[in-house]
C-alpha cells in the first residue's frame, strides 16, 4: 500500500497492521492450546491402556500358577518381559519429553503444565533434528522404536497376525514419498514445541497398545490353546449347588481334562464308597434334609495303561441346603444402562412364574414381562435400583446399579488414529461412534468436533464441525492431505441414547502417508 504523507493516516494504518498482527497471534496460541489438549487426552488413554496391560498381566500369572508347566512359566516370563519393555519404553519418551519441556524455557507462569515457548520450532529441530555433525535425539529415539519393536516381536515368536495388530513401527513409506531426507526430519524438522508433545504422546500409546497386543498372544497361549493332559485333578459338576430341603442332590463327579475312555483305568469314590463309572465320570447322589453346608470327599484312583502305576487325587467339596429364595439376574450384564431395555430373568426355587410379583424402585426405573420368568427393565436416573419380587410367602429385593452407557470410541473407517493413506483419509465422509464390547442394541452420534490441519512448515488450520458428517470447511481442509500432513480431531463429543446432552470422548491423530 501506499505510504500516507500525514501523520495521523499513518498512525492509523500502523495501528491496523499492528492490530492484525495481534489477531493473527491470538488465533495461533489457541490452536498451540488445542495441542496441548489433545496431547491431555491421548495421555488419558495411556493411562486405561496402561490398566488394561496391568489386568492381562495378573491374569496370565494367575493362569500360570493355576496350571502349573515349564511352557506357562515360559509364557509367564515373556508376558514380564513385555510389560517392563513397554514401561521401559514408556520412561524413555516421558524423560524425552522433560527435556524438550525445559529446553522450550520450563514452565509458564501462566499455566505451569505448559513450557514458555510453545511456538518455538527451532527448540525441536536443535534438541530432535540436530545440528549439522551433531545428530539430535530423535535418532535415539528412532532406534529405540526400532529396538522395542523387535523385542515385542521376539516374545511374540514373530506371529503373523499379532505383529500386524502392532501399531508401534517406524512409517518408512511415508518418509519415502516425502521430501525429508529421514523418519526424525519427517516428524520433527521446524514443528512447533507444541505440535510434538502429541507426537511423542501418542508414540507412547503405540508402545502401550503393542503391548496389550502381545500381552492377549501370551494369555491365549497360557489359558490354554495348547493343552496336554499332564496334570488331573477332581471335578464336581452339580445341576445346581443350592437346593430346597427334602430335594435330592446331584452332581457329575470327573476326571478333569481326562478322555471319554477314563473309565477302565479310573476309580471314584465319593466319603468311601465307589460309584459306577461310565464314560470317564460318575454320578453322586444324595437326599437332603438339614439346612446348611454339605460336605463330601471325593477320591479318584488313575491307572496308567503303560506303567500300571496308581496315583491317587482327593478333594472335599461342599454344597448348601437351604429354603427357597429370589434370583434376579441381568441377562447381559450386572448393571442396567440408561436409554436401552435391560432383559432380566426373575426366579424362585419351588415357586412358580406365575405366583410372583415384580416390581422396580429407584432409578427412575420401570419394568414390563415378555415372558414366563423373563422382564425388560428401562431406568432413566444414575445411581442404584432395586427388584423387588412377592408371591408363595417370599418377599425379597436386589440392588442394582444403573449408568449410563459407557463412552463410544471415536472412529474414521475403522481407525481411531495413526497412519492413514492419503486415499483414505480423503475418502472418509466423517467421524464415527463406535460402541465396543457392548451387549445392548444402542447406537450413539457425533455431535461435533474440532479439527486441525497442520502440514509441513505451515501454521496450522483450525475449523469447528458441527455433527457427524464433515462440513463444507472441514471437507475442504480434508481434500488438502498430502503425506507428511497431521490431522488432529479435538473436541469430539457424542450422544447416546438416555443421554440430555453430548458428551467429550476420545480424541485423534492422524498422519498421512
Amino acid at each position: 500500500m501506499s505510504i500516507p504523507k500525514e501523520p495521523r493516516q499513518l498512525m492509523i494504518n500502523l495501528m491496523y497492521l499492528v492490530l492484525t498482527a495481534l489477531l493473527a497471534l491470538n488465533i495461533s496460541a489457541e490452536v498451540m492450546n488445542a495441542f496441548f489438549t489433545l496431547n491431555k487426552g491421548i495421555t488419558q488413554s495411556n493411562n486405561i491402556v496402561e490398566n488394561t496391560n496391568q489386568t492381562l498381566l495378573a491374569n496370565i500369572q494367575k493362569q500360570a500358577d493355576a496350571y502349573k508347566n515349564e511352557q506357562n512359566d515360559k509364557y509367564l516370563a515373556a508376558a514380564k518381559d513385555v510389560k517392563k519393555t513397554a514401561d521401559d519404553f514408556y520412561q524413555y519418551v516421558e524423560n524425552l519429553k522433560g527435556e524438550l519441556f525445559d529446553a522450550a524455557g520450563g514452565p509458564s507462569e501462566s499455566d505451569p503444565e505448559k513450557p514458555k515457548r510453545i511456538k518455538d520450532k527451532d527448540v525441536t529441530t536443535r534438541l530432535l533434528v540436530g545440528l549439522e555433525n551433531q545428530p539430535g535425539k530423535g535418532f535415539d529415539l528412532e532406534n529405540k522404536i526400532s529396538e522395542t519393536r523387535a523385542k515385542f516381536e521376539e516374545l511374540v515368536n514373530k506371529d503373523p497376525a499379532v505383529l500386524a495388530a502392532m501399531p508401534l513401527s517406524l512409517d518408512e513409506e511415508a518418509v519415502k514419498k516425502s521430501d525429508k531426507k529421514n523418519w526424525v526430519e519427517y516428524n520433527f524438522l521446524q514443528m512447533p514445541v507444541a505440535a510434538v508433545f502429541p507426537i511423542l504422546t501418542k508414540i507412547q500409546n503405540d508402545a502401550r497398545a503393542s503391548s496389550t497386543t502381545a500381552l492377549n498372544y501370551l494369555l491365549g497361549k497360557v489359558a490354554g490353546e495348547d493343552i496336554k493332559f499332564d496334570a488331573f485333578e477332581p471335578v464336581v459338576s452339580a445341576s445346581k449347588g443350592y437346593v430346597i430341603r427334602g430335594e435330592k442332590y446331584s452332581a457329575d463327579v470327573f476326571l478333569s481334562a481326562y478322555s471319554t475312555s477314563a473309565g477302565d483305568n479310573t476309580r471314584i469314590s465319593v466319603n468311601g464308597a465307589n460309584l459306577p463309572v461310565e464314560n470317564g465320570k460318575a454320578t453322586y447322589e444324595a437326599t437332603t434334609s438339614g439346612i446348611g453346608t454339605k460336605k463330601y470327599t471325593v477320591k479318584i484312583d488313575v491307572v496308567n495303561p503303560l506303567t500300571n502305576e496308581t496315583k491317587s487325587y482327593s478333594k472335599e467339596f461342599e454344597y448348601e441346603v437351604g429354603e427357597r429364595s429370589v434370583a434376579v439376574s441381568a441377562e447381559k450384564m450386572n448393571v442396567f444402562y440408561i436409554g436401552v431395555d435391560n432383559p432380566v430373568a426373575v426366579s424362585a426355587a419351588g415357586i412358580s412364574s406365575n405366583e410372583l410379583s415384580v416390581s422396580i424402585s429407584g432409578g427412575g426405573g420401570s419394568i414390563k414381562k415378555v415372558g414366563s420368568s423373563n422382564y425388560i427393565v428401562n431406568v432413566t436416573t444414575p445411581g442404584e435400583c432395586r427388584v423387588n419380587v412377592s408371591g408363595g410367602g417370599l418377599r425379597d429385593s436386589k440392588p442394582f446399579r444403573v449408568k449410563r452407557i459407557p463412552d463410544p470410541i471415536a472412529r474414521l473407517s475403522k481407525s481411531s488414529g495413526g497412519a492413514m493413506g492419503n486415499g483414505e483419509f480423503k475418502a472418509q465422509g466423517g467421524v464415527g461412534a463406535f460402541l465396543d464390547n457392548f451387549d445392548f442394541d444402542a447406537t450413539c452420534t457425533i455431535q461435533g468436533f474440532t479439527l486441525v490441519y497442520v502440514a509441513s512448515r505451515q501454521d496450522p488450520v483450525e475449523v469447528i464441525n458441527a455433527g457427524a458428517r464433515y462440513n463444507d470447511a472441514s471437507s475442504r481442509l480434508v481434500q488438502r492431505a498430502k503425506p507428511g500432513d497431521i490431522y488432529y480431531f479435538d473436541d469430539v463429543k457424542a450422544r447416546c441414547p438416555g443421554d440430555n446432552v453430548g458428551r467429550p470422548i476420545n480424541s485423534m491423530v492422524f498422519k498421512i502417508k
